[in-house]
């Protein structure tokens, strides 16, 4: 998703520590003493989301470097009464681990960076492809001899805190998920061999979120979890599409006409396509179900004046397969509620 380059951006205002100064006197010698108050992070989402009760570093200050590490104005997540937020700061609170479950665009990413910015935490985000190095991930000498180490980003995250958000998890390399267990049980450390077997502890206050699609033949690369590494997430939390067949979330359909800028009954049209393809998907009749966002690019173009159809044809027909006969049964999805006799206007009433 787009907005995680908007994330980076921390304001003065928020860095800001509260400065007291006191002049101590001695005789004729005036001393200045600077106390700094240590920064708190608070956010409004706290009790947005009804989760005050599950602080993750109270009355802890992270090093100046790392808040831009902080995501910052993270759209809200809608769900359907599934309150996937509390859940997940509940499973860290008390687990320090989770695990998130679904489909591709029902919003797994976008929920672990809300719940990064809610609780303070800097998020150091890794994507689990089968190119991903191990030097990449736990840090390697630059140039030549041993002068300069520059650590990985999961030694970072051992040695700072924050959330370790593990994407793509069931395509992870055996042998990185085999370093990552005494990190999660009750050894709380790593063995860092590549930098003389030097012990790094776990920092008090860091966290690992995994999410993943399930195990499919649809999925290339994914594969079942090591059940050692599966284990140690002690919570998981299943995510699903907001709409699914009949059942048409008006939720989903208020996003969509207020991202794309187009009428109610286009918007529900959209929508219920969408729906209609996350069944078949579902069922294993096609490979791939449109997202929220596949959605709102399709109502974009029709806000544009793009015919409905045309518009679904550079978008959901085809993002969901290059197979001719899958764009076939999706087009016909489309014909459903697009009918070549009923164009709606899309920004009428």
């Amino acid at each position: 998703m787009d907005f995680k380059k908007a994330h980076l951006a921390v304001s003065d205002e928020q860095r800001a520590r509260e400065v007291q100064q006191v002049k101590i006197l001695d005789g004729n010698a005036s001393i200045r003493v600077t106390t700094i108050k240590p920064k708190v992070y608070d956010s409004e989402l706290i009790s947005k989301y009804s989760v005050s009760k599950y602080k993750l570093c109270p009355n802890y200050s992270f090093p100046d470097e790392l808040y831009d590490l902080i995501p910052k104005n993270t759209p809200a997540y809608i769900d359907n009464g599934e309150r996937y937020v509390e859940r997940m700061m509940r499973a860290l609170f008390f687990f320090k681990q989770c695990a998130l479950i679904g489909p591709s665009g029902t919003g797994k990413t976008h929920i672990a960076y809300l719940v990064s910015e809610i609780a303070g935490l800097p998020m150091w985000e890794i994507n689990c492809s089968l190119q991903t190095s191990v030097y990449d991930l736990f840090g390697r000498y630059i140039g030549l001899g041993k002068e300069n180490w520059v650590d990985g980003q999961i030694v970072s995250w051992a040695r700072h805190g924050g959330i370790l958000y593990l994407d793509e998890a069931n395509m992870m390399k055996q042998d990185i998920a085999t370093r990552l267990n005494p990190l999660l049980d009750t050894r709380g450390h790593m063995v860092l061999t590549e930098k003389d077997n030097e012990i790094i502890p776990r920092h008090k206050y860091s966290y690992v979120i995994i999410s993943m699609n399930p195990y499919s033949t649809e999925f290339a690369g994914t594969k079942p979890l090591n059940a050692a590494f599966r284990r140690r997430m002690s919570v998981w939390v299943n995510f699903d599409y907001l709409s699914v067949g009949k059942s048409i979330s008006d939720q989903e359909v208020k996003i969509i006409q207020e991202k794309a800028k187009i009428n109610k009954k286009v918007a529900k049209g959209i929508v219920q396509v969408g729906a209609e393809l996350r069944r078949q998907y579902k069922a294993g009749d096609i490979p791939y179900a449109p997202s929220v966002g596949d959605l709102i690019n399709w109502g974009q173009l029709v806000c544009d004046g793009v015919d409905p159809q045309a518009a679904a044809e550079e978008t959901v027909v085809t993002v969901t397969s290059d197979n001719m006969e899958v764009q076939d049964m999706t087009r016909r999805v489309v014909k459903m509620f697009f009918g070549e006799n009923e164009v709606p206007d899309p920004v009428g009433e």
